[in-house]
């Protein structure tokens, strides 16, 4: 029978998109897959190949919810972990992986207790607070943002951030570069859309001139919640916006944007530097560890976006810097240049080839 590749990933999409990207590859090397994830994960599940089988564990985040889900957290953990043993003990996965939120937990629990080969993927450039536990307790973590900062005594394997199929698709999409004609803008806050880009986004391309605002087109991923204001104000500014709490196409329109504003987070940097395309950085400023302007390092480092603090972002701010790109067309095509030679279009590979050494070296016997 084929070898079976347990992945454990949940919460975001930061979490199941290198978890997809990962699925496909094994798949094609002829493995089964089995991805281990709460019902919140399984959201982000959709775009999974077929042949991946989909378990639902109980797991929750002591980071939300009212003082009654605090807790009740450690014992739907407990729950999961349960679950979690008696699957492995009847499925007998060869290697299990984690990718980080508080769904992996059960999976990577139980792989630890029955000393089965595991690793941990840590996408961002600071460890995850589920990572952080398990760090210690794997054979190998797989850093995707160089250098990550690490526990005292564990070492990573840098391998980048694993982009799924449909972007690898379009690695490298050639560039149209802004001009008098029409352009795309496309706003991404993460899977989970981000308030402060809908609040200062349309403010800011009402805000730039006319004759670049008439040219522009938006592709804006926002929060239902958000969306209704957004859309009013980019109607008052009398611009074409296309509104949406998520692109399941983000790779088709990612290629085809003449101009990225984003969250830093992993997999959106990733995505952008393998498509290779300029872009506006927000880190989120509440993220642990302040990861996300960690993550975005290579790319400001390489000229091939623009970083700007949640702290320093308003209106006119990033009026001015959009205008600069979009008018500078020699400009935009140098900063996607230089996106592209940050990426790591080989990382789900290299990700491949430490699941496999797992295997061939007999790993799970880290205490």
């Amino acid at each position: 029978m084929a070898r079976l590749l347990l992945i454990a990933a949940g919460g975001t999409g930061g979490h199941m998109f290198p978890a997809q990207a990962l699925a496909e590859a094994m798949l094609a090397r002829g493995w089964r897959v089995k991805l281990s994830t709460d019902d919140r994960g399984a959201r982000y599940a959709g775009g999974f190949p077929q042949g991946v089988t989909i378990e639902r564990v109980a797991s929750a985040t002591f980071a939300r919810g009212g003082v009654a889900a605090k807790v009740l957290a450690p014992f739907r953990i407990a729950g999961g972990v349960i679950g979690a043993l008696w699957s492995q003990l009847r499925d007998r996965p060869d290697v299990v992986v984690g990718f980080g939120g508080y769904p992996s937990i059960p999976a990577l629990t139980a792989a630890w207790v029955l000393r089965r080969p595991r690793m941990i993927h840590e996408q961002n450039g600071v460890l995850g607070r589920v990572n952080q536990v398990f760090a210690r307790r794997v054979d190998k973590v797989a850093c995707g943002t160089w250098p990550t900062t690490l526990p005292e005594g564990v070492t990573g394997d840098p391998v980048g951030n694993p982009v799924r199929q449909a972007v690898l698709d379009r690695a490298a999409a050639p560039y149209i570069p802004p001009g008098d004609y029409p352009m795309s803008l496309v706003v991404i806050g993460g899977s989970q859309g981000a308030r402060i880009l809908s609040d200062v986004v349309p403010a800011a391309v009402a805000a730039l001139p006319e004759a670049l605002r008439a040219n522009l087109r938006v592709a804006h991923q926002a929060r239902d919640e958000d969306a209704t204001r957004a859309e009013a104000a980019y109607d008052a500014a009398g611009v074409r916006a296309d509104i949406a709490p998520f692109f399941a196409d983000i790779p088709r329109r990612l290629s085809e944007a003449q101009l990225v504003i984003s969250r830093s987070g992993a997999s959106s940097v990733a995505d952008i530097s393998v498509i290779g395309r300029p872009a506006i950085l927000v880190p989120f400023a509440a993220a642990t560890g302040d990861h996300q302007t960690a993550n975005a390092k290579g790319l400001v480092e390489a000229g091939a976006v623009v970083l700007i603090p949640e702290k320093l972002l308003d209106a006119a701010t990033l009026a001015r810097h959009i205008a600069a790109i979009l008018e500078n067309p020699g400009a935009a095509e140098t900063m996607a240049r230089n996106a592209l030679g940050v990426a790591t279009p080989d990382a789900t590979a290299r990700l491949v080839a430490l699941v496999e050494d797992l295997v061939k070296d007999g790993a799970g016997g880290t205490p």
